[in-house]
């Protein structure tokens, strides 16, 4: 086996397209073009670049950004070991190497001056500058960047910079209507479509409260949690409180709403 066929996603993740984001994405990567998801959390970005890079047959590698995360971290360090000193390669650097889809999950997390050394990989120069190795990288012909970001967090010291969005091509995620998401917790929970359909309307309920007390709205992954604690035996009350309810809110006025809400759904 290669280093690139280490990172190749070896089966096939489950994705229910909401368009044709498959087929925009692949005219993205055979040019070659840098890769934006916007969208709110839990509603299926990482999966889809799972499945295209699955569905491409390339590598991928991805890195969840934070806001310790340095330029040294993607691009990688010096590190002392038993015979001195010994060059390391960041994510980035090792995906711009082996030609890898690089996945930079929620980069608005990150240091904006981490951010710089991506730039010259997302235009036509394609290369990544080693400073302290003094290398010169030009990235394998398959390499694409792709990063994600939700917007419903920005702020004026969380958000991209004009010079970093606008070297991207963008795709705008949501929560999928009702009927596409209760197919997509079938699939991913083995829940019956009546137990599957309350579960989505719960979610729609609690989505109607962001910017009323909810900075966020239900995701996708806690329905899909519910439902698997369903089918763990736990009564769906239950598995509604700890899996949709507890996790996204500590406000006790949105908790009893919530509440009310389920047990208006369950009995």
């Amino acid at each position: 086996m290669t280093n690139a066929d280490a990172y190749k996603v070896q089966r096939e993740p489950f994705f229910q397209p909401q368009g044709n984001e498959i087929e925009l994405y692949a005219a993205a990567y055979a040019a070659r073009l840098p890769v934006m998801l916007k969208g709110p959390t839990g509603c299926g970005k990482s999966r889809f670049v799972e499945y295209m890079a699955w569905k491409l047959g390339k590598p991928l590698i991805s890195v969840a950004c934070n806001e310790d995360m340095t330029a040294a971290d993607l691009v990688g360090r010096y590190l002392l070991d038993a015979n001195g000193t010994r060059w390391q390669d960041g994510p980035l650097t090792l995906a711009a190497r082996i030609g890898a889809i690089c996945y930079l999950d929620e980069i608005v997390e990150a240091r904006q001056d981490s951010l710089v050394v991506i730039h010259p990989l997302t235009d036509h120069r394609r290369t990544l500058p080693l400073d302290k190795k003094g290398e010169l990288i030009q990235a394998h012909p398959d390499f694409q960047l792709v990063i994600s970001y939700n917007p419903g967090y920005q702020s004026l010291m969380k958000d991209l910079k004009q010079s970093t969005k606008q070297r991207f091509t963008a795709f705008q995620f949501d929560y999928p209507e009702a009927e596409l998401e209760a197919r997509i917790v079938m699939q991913e929970a083995a829940v019956d479509g009546e137990m599957a359909a309350k579960l989505v309307s719960l979610a729609q309920a609690g989505r109607r409260l962001k910017g009323h007390g909810l900075d966020e709205g239900i995701s996708t992954r806690l329905i899909v949690y519910a439902a698997t604690l369903i089918g763990q035996g736990v009564t769906p009350v239950d598995a509604c409180k700890m899996a949709m309810v507890r996790p996204i809110t500590d406000d006790a006025d949105v908790i009893d709403t919530l509440d009310h809400a389920i047990s208006a759904i369950f009995g």
